[in-house]
């Protein structure tokens, strides 16, 4: 029987206080680029650290908007999202070749990634930006949805997410921010959530029902008030349950 693994992704550089402290449990790292939280020393300095851990490092582009943190719906042309995709990532590129590392993935971020899951020309602008690049880049995507399938389709690789600590729709989708109880406030559920999916390949919709995801990666959000504490916890259950953790962006272990 093969052995089961999951990556646990982290995203960072965006302006709070436990960077450092969850690198330490992180397999991969997705750092803002500027648009929705970040700046060009906060990408030096958490780069650095990532490197110094062996931790993937991966782009988190975002819609221009600082003042709702990326989670704003933004309607702009595709060609506005594909150069602003390709100026994100170019920027931290840029930053982590100087320090000798590389980036592995990108990873949209709030309201961009969200939205292209439902909108194709969307998911078409960022897996474009990203294929004309540098198309060993990686593209995390909602496991099973059309960012996926989209940069699959361009001969890309992808690698599916699930989140560890956001409730899914019965067509595993997440649901919105803005309805109620869209975000697991118990951790207990979380850990639960995130070992369904990792060994079981489901997870337990907001009506009660069971859907079918086999994520490659978990994301564990870097902005709750127990950030650490949890990221501690899920890797503290993942050993009790026989799963490795380890990054899916490492060039090892990718497959398209």
């Amino acid at each position: 029987m093969s052995e089961k693994a999951i990556d646990l992704n982290v995203d960072i550089g965006e302006g709070f206080d436990h960077d450092s402290e969850l690198l330490e449990y992180a397999t991969s790292v997705n750092v803002a680029c500027g648009w929705h939280a970040g700046d060009p020393l906060t990408m030096r300095r958490v780069t650095t650290e990532a490197i110094r851990q062996s931790v993937a490092i991966g782009a988190h582009p975002s819609f221009p908007d600082r003042e709702n943190f990326g989670r704003a719906a933004m309607n702009l042309p595709a060609d506005e999202v594909y150069a602003g995709v390709q100026y994100q990532v170019g920027a931290l590129a840029a930053v982590v070749a100087g320090l000798s590392g590389r980036v592995t993935h990108v990873k949209p971020h709030g309201a961009l990634y969200n939205q292209a899951e439902e909108d194709a020309d969307l998911a078409r602008a960022i897996v474009h930006a990203v294929r004309d690049m540098n198309p060993g880049l990686a593209i995390f995507g909602l496991a099973g949805g059309q960012l996926v399938r989209t940069a699959r389709d361009e001969g890309l690789v992808a690698i599916e997410e699930g989140f560890a600590d956001r409730a899914y729709t019965p067509h595993g989708k997440l649901v919105p921010r803005s309805q109620p109880n869209a975000v697991l406030e118990s951790d207990e559920l979380a850990c639960e959530q995130v070992i369904s999916m990792a060994r079981d390949g489901r997870v337990r919709a907001s009506d009660g029902s069971w859907v079918s995801i086999s994520p490659q990666s978990l994301c564990l959000h870097g902005d709750g008030a127990h950030a650490v504490a949890f990221a501690r916890q899920i890797r503290a259950m993942l050993a009790t349950a026989e799963i490795a953790v380890r990054s899916s962006s490492h060039p090892a272990h990718m497959a398209l």
